[in-house]
């Protein structure tokens, strides 16, 4: 399967490619981080008692990870062949939005209803994610990637920020049972601006893929899975790709743990209200699209591999700080300081995929991309929850996270950034 040269991509498509980033952004804001996450622990949860409903939570979260893990690379290499990557990137999205609305009929007490909606949201968020990323290696030159991933999650900060304040007055009246229905309805607008603001994507992102020619007979429906049996045999060539691959395992399980539970952590240990929580969350997603554009532009000038050598060593004392503060205008200080380091981190990352990418390989490698952060989404998160219920006491469940970080520093280090671009432009 060949594509065009990335130059053949217009300004007006490169907008839509980064407003996606804009559009779901808000589903990982509110729902994930800071509105329905909180819901559901303090009042669909509630009555399961502190430790237990973090538990509970926390294991729903990495369940519906392991299946996006499952799909992940099923649904790349599907969409590599029949060139449909953006058919799917409509019906994923579509199907997220949906569910995010429902989340609103969530009531006390509908445990199981209240995490079944809400991971097949967060499986369908993260497949459309997945699929979205990998039009970068068609639509930017190599040498622009790094930019171009960053104003994605610079578009993306902009778009969380936009949603936070779009959700405030739903949320700010708490949990108190006057203001509930109300602030269900912030899980309503959270649909309603993914939905709208990811119609430009919808009709600009053009799917520059040919299919692929489909096998005889009966063979035709195993190509998927023997293609990513061919990729996973092949990895060997790719060592740096695989190297990366593990160290992205480590150091994005704590990252995303950290994401996962930040809201819950300044409910509470440190007392925060859910309009402390959206003020928190709109000042850190200020420094988050900051720090994804001005590092996305870094690595194009010193390499993805130290940018993010950089950010990890950043989040090490993003964590052990995290674990020791005692004060509201403490965690916001941490947290302005976070929000840089993982817009840096996340935009650096996509990048460097994209530039150990072979041509034509696009959805295939993004999906093993995906599977990666997606088993890390699964391990950290579950560490966090058992650490919680274990010793009664967030702080070392945050403090844990410092570990995964350390150990996916130790693995960068043995990165050939340059050595993994070459093997990507060689013949396959």
């Amino acid at each position: 399967m060949t594509s065009p040269p990335p130059s053949s991509a217009t300004r007006r498509e490169l907008w839509a490619w980064c407003l996606y980033d804009f559009a779901n952004s808000s589903f990982t804001t509110l729902i994930v981080t800071v509105a329905y996450s909180v819901y559901f622990v303090q009042v669909v949860a509630g009555h399961l008692g502190s430790g237990t409903a973090e538990r509970v939570w926390f294991w729903g979260y990495a369940l519906s990870m392991l299946v996006i893990a499952v799909l992940s690379p099923l649904l790349g290499a599907t969409a590599d062949r029949r060139a449909i990557k953006r058919p799917l990137l409509i019906l994923t999205t579509l199907a997220c939005v949906g569910c995010t609305a429902l989340l609103a009929t969530v009531q006390a007490g509908d445990v199981v209803a209240g995490l079944l909606l809400f991971g097949v949201a967060n499986i369908a968020f993260e497949l459309g994610f997945m699929l979205c990323s990998a039009f970068l290696v068609e639509i930017a030159a190599p040498e622009a990637m790094g930019r171009i991933s960053g104003y994605g999650w610079g578009l993306g900060y902009a778009g969380g920020l936009a949603s936070l304040a779009l959700a405030y007055p739903f949320i700010r009246g708490g949990f108190a049972p006057t203001n509930l229905d109300q602030y269900r309805l912030s899980f309503i607008m959270t649909a309603i601006f993914f939905l709208v603001s990811a119609v430009p994507t919808f009709l600009w992102l053009r799917e520059r893929a040919q299919p692929q020619p489909r096998g005889p007979g009966p063979r035709s429906w195993r190509t998927p899975f023997l293609r990513l049996a061919d990729t996973a045999r092949r990895l060997a060539r790719y060592r740096d790709l695989s190297r990366y691959l593990i160290a992205y395992l480590l150091y994005t399980d704590g990252i995303n743990t950290v994401i996962t539970a930040s809201a819950i952590f300044a409910n509470k240990v440190l007392d925060f209200s859910p309009a402390d929580l959206i003020i928190y969350f709109l000042i850190t997603q200020v420094t988050a699209g900051l720090g994804a554009v001005w590092f996305g532009r870094l690595a194009d000038r010193m390499g993805a591999k130290r940018t993010i050598g950089t950010t990890l060593g950043i989040w090490i004392a993003v964590v052990v700080a995290a674990s020791v503060v005692t004060t509201h205008a403490q965690f916001y200080a941490v947290g302005l300081v976070a929000g840089a380091a993982l817009g840096a981190n996340q935009a650096t990352s996509r990048t460097l995929v994209g530039r150990f990418t072979p041509a034509g390989r696009q959805g295939e490698f993004f999906g093993f991309f995906s599977v990666t952060g997606k088993f890390a989404a699964i391990i950290g998160p579950i560490v966090y929850g058992e650490v919680t219920a274990w010793t009664g006491n967030q702080r070392w469940a945050v403090l844990s996270m410092a570990l995964f970080f350390t150990a996916g520093w130790w693995l960068m280090q043995r990165v050939d950034e340059r050595r993994g671009i070459e093997a990507a432009a060689e013949p396959h």
